[in-house]
């Protein structure tokens, strides 16, 4: 025992003197690896009782459209009268009225012979705040029809059997098809009015995305605004368009990546950062070993990051508006010579950042107007999102087969997407359109 016990001993005196030379030759880690921490007890229990607090919560009862009671008179047992008779429970039952049937209004008009003027005369009739144009579909359903097809997509086909099955409508693909194009020709002035509103915008976003028309190429133009949403198709991509829709002589300021189709517009311009900080992102992962790159990098997300920091205070509130409004400017130039100083360097390197170098030289006054003009965003994401819905149409239908249908298919989207923006129900306003009770934007 006694030499077994010096084995080991000599044993755990070698263990030791093994370990002591591996913590000399162990590297501390990165500066971007944070070390392990174990939580208290007590925060831990802390956390999980606020999550089951969260998590077992209630869910409100609505409110009862009807109530109905439930009476026991009697025992089902002895079949003696019950006494002490209360509220033992409660359960809620939610569901759907059955479909209406389909509304059919005939309009009987008589005529009559005048002998004075040898002439037949009807009684005097005005439909037009029940259908629109000639046709026998009311405003109503015209509007449900509109809703169908513009918010939630569906097939002509799709919105027919819907038709048929909940309501009894029988009606064909065709004119489903010529209802759509009459509530277009109808919706016509509102749509020219909101044009000349999305004009005189202080700051629109633009954005383009790729439909089909008939078979062949072409683009959807949107603009936007917080409340505003406008869309047009055009076979060309080209800066033409953008005259078109914003105007020559737009005083505002137009959003947009950096698309060189956008370069026509002449007034002030902002640049999106997402797309220029997602492309540097894209060139780092492309380039994992560049150092060069990386700090590059790095640099050019610190002044956007300082940027957007400097608008939380801004300049000196107790200065005046001009004051104010001059050191935005000289804080737009300075942000703009730091950046030029990051990206000069490289414009004519080969490097894996040339390219933005370069693009930077070309749009550096239009990267930090959001600093020099309150409100003005420093991102594209508006434009963005405003033309998903018909990307998303455009996967499901695959475009349109006429110019007729690509008009029909943007007029009643830049109305409904207004709606939406400015957090109005489309459907009573679409009716409300119809029937010339309100104008655009109004309840």
């Amino acid at each position: 025992m006694q030499a077994e016990n010096q084995a080991l001993t000599e044993q755990l005196v070698r263990a030791h003197q093994r370990i002591e030379e591996l913590e000399k030759l162990k590297t501390p880690p990165p500066a971007f690896i944070k070390a392990n921490t174990k939580k208290a007890q007590e925060e831990q229990k802390q956390a999980r009782k606020k999550r089951d607090a969260k998590h077992n919560r209630g869910r409100p009862r609505s409110a009862p459209t009807q109530v109905v009671e439930h009476r026991l008179l009697s025992c089902p047992d002895c079949h003696l009268r019950l006494g002490g008779i209360s509220l033992a429970r409660t359960r809620e039952v939610l569901d759907v009225p059955a479909p209406p049937p389909i509304e059919v209004t005939e309009h009987r008009i008589y005529k009559g012979w005048c002998a004075g003027c040898q002439n037949w005369h009807e009684a005097p009739v005005d439909f037009h705040e029940q259908v629109v144009g000639q046709g026998r579909i009311g405003v109503r359903l015209a509007s449900l029809i509109a809703t169908l097809r513009t918010l939630r997509r569906l097939p002509m086909r799709h919105i027919q059997a819907y038709l048929l099955t909940l309501h009894g409508v029988t009606s064909s693909v065709g004119e489903i098809v010529e209802l759509l194009h009459r509530l277009k020709d109808h919706m016509q002035p509102h749509l020219a009015a909101l044009k000349r509103e999305i004009r005189a915008s202080p700051a629109v976003q633009a954005d383009e995305t790729g439909w089909r028309e008939d078979g062949l190429n072409g683009y959807i133009w949107a603009v936007s605004t917080p409340t505003l949403g406008y869309y047009e198709y055009h076979h060309s991509r080209g800066g033409e368009v953008v005259k078109e829709l914003i105007g020559e002589d737009f005083g505002g300021v137009l959003g947009s990546d950096f698309y060189a189709g956008y370069t026509s517009h002449q007034g002030l311009h902002q640049r999106c950062w997402v797309h220029c900080l997602r492309d540097g992102h894209d060139l780092k992962e492309q380039h994992p070993h560049d150092e060069q790159l990386l700090r590059w990098a790095k640099s050019v997300k610190a002044i956007y990051d300082e940027a957007v920091a400097w608008l939380d205070h801004g300049p000196d509130q107790h200065t005046s508006p001009r004051q104010q409004s001059l050191a935005r400017v000289a804080r737009q130039h300075a942000f703009e010579q730091r950046l030029w100083q990051i990206c000069a360097p490289y414009v004519n390197s080969c490097t894996p950042m040339q390219t933005l170098c370069k693009r930077v030289e070309k749009v550096l006054p239009e990267v930090f107007v959001f600093v020099a003009l309150p409100g003005v965003p420093a991102h594209n994401n508006l434009a963005e999102r405003s033309v998903r819905p018909l990307v998303v149409a455009r996967k499901i239908s695959g475009g349109t087969r006429s110019p007729q249908g690509s008009q029909t298919r943007m007029g009643p989207a830049s109305l409904f997407g207004t709606w939406m923006a400015q957090g109005l129900n489309p459907f009573h306003q679409c009716l409300a359109t119809l029937s010339m009770k309100s104008s655009l934007g109004q309840v």
